[in-house]
């Protein structure tokens, strides 16, 4: 019978032929978090000259702090070696340049369903949105003082990293 995921599950056996990752515990070896965004141009480990094993990676729609990054962050903290976060959105991103009712409206039409009770975490500034990320993340009491943060922004056409906080 066939799937639609046949593709993935044949590179995945290429993979899984090729991988040196066994007997890896999971901790974060570099002591790195990344929370940043879905973007596929976004590579968060090559773009910081890293590798498999180095970094946790938390991924979302514009790169935010939101509650499920936290928990993760400070599991990371705790629990899985991480001493240094970097918050990074990157530019061009679809959540900064569109607005609620812009994306409400692009899925409704996209999907043919009324989606204007979805939300969607837009960001209208991402500099005031990474400010209070980075805010976020110094001030919370199972983070603070137990691992260095930074703001960063990531530009999608040249590869590099700014730190903006």
């Amino acid at each position: 019978m066939s799937s639609p995921f046949d593709d993935l599950l044949a590179a995945n056996a290429d993979y899984a032929a090729r991988s040196e990752l066994t007997g890896f515990d999971g901790i974060a070896r570099a002591g790195v978090a990344i929370v940043t965004c879905m973007d596929s141009r976004i590579e968060p480990l090559q773009m910081l000259g890293l590798t498999h094993g180095d970094a946790k990676i938390f991924r979302n729609p514009g790169g935010r702090v939101t509650e499920a990054a936290l928990e993760a962050l400070v599991l990371g903290v705790h629990l899985l070696n991480v001493n240094r976060i970097l918050v990074v959105p990157h530019t061009k991103c679809a959540m900064a340049s569109s607005t609620q009712n812009e994306l409400r409206e692009k899925v409704s039409a996209k999907s043919g369903q009324d989606a204007w009770w979805q939300h969607f975490n837009v960001v209208p500034d991402q500099k005031v949105a990474l400010a209070e990320d980075v805010r976020t993340l110094t001030s919370h009491p199972l983070i603070q003082g137990r691992a260095e943060v930074g703001g960063f922004l990531y530009d999608v056409d040249t590869g590099l990293l700014s730190q903006i906080i």
